[in-house]
């Protein structure tokens, strides 16, 4: 991918960066104290942890719709959203849970790898 706009968090890790762009997603709808420093990669990687470990989901294998759908089934207060493109349109996952707080994520296929949307206007709007 190109350099990502500045409304997309380009997440830092180099395994389970699903995992890590849900838990950076998570804390910039939560407004929580560690956001910068998990956008940073730093302080995330027990939190991560924790949540593989909480949700028995393993992503030693590139992540894709199971490990979505299982994720969202363990994270119920929060509505799992991926873009396969920055099209309001170009949705390839949205869980099926009845939540106002929204997960953004990009997917960049090329590079098989997730990001955090931080901001959907941004994101979304042409350059």
């Amino acid at each position: 991918m190109a350099r990502l706009k500045t409304s997309i968090v380009e997440v830092k890790a180099e395994e389970n960066c699903l995992a890590h762009a849900l838990i950076i997603s998570i804390a910039k709808v939560e407004n929580d104290a560690d956001y910068n420093a998990y956008r940073k990669g730093r302080k995330i990687r027990q939190v991560v942890q924790t949540l593989l470990e909480t949700t028995g989901i393993a992503l030693s294998n590139r992540a894709g719709i199971p490990e979505l759908v299982r994720f969202q089934e363990h994270i119920r207060q929060y509505k799992i959203v991926v873009y396969r493109g920055l099209s309001c349109d170009d949705i390839m996952f949205e869980g099926q849970v009845d939540s106002l707080k929204r997960l953004n994520i990009l997917y960049d296929e090329v590079e098989q790898y997730y990001h955090v949307i931080a901001n959907i206007p941004g994101a979304m709007a042409k350059k």
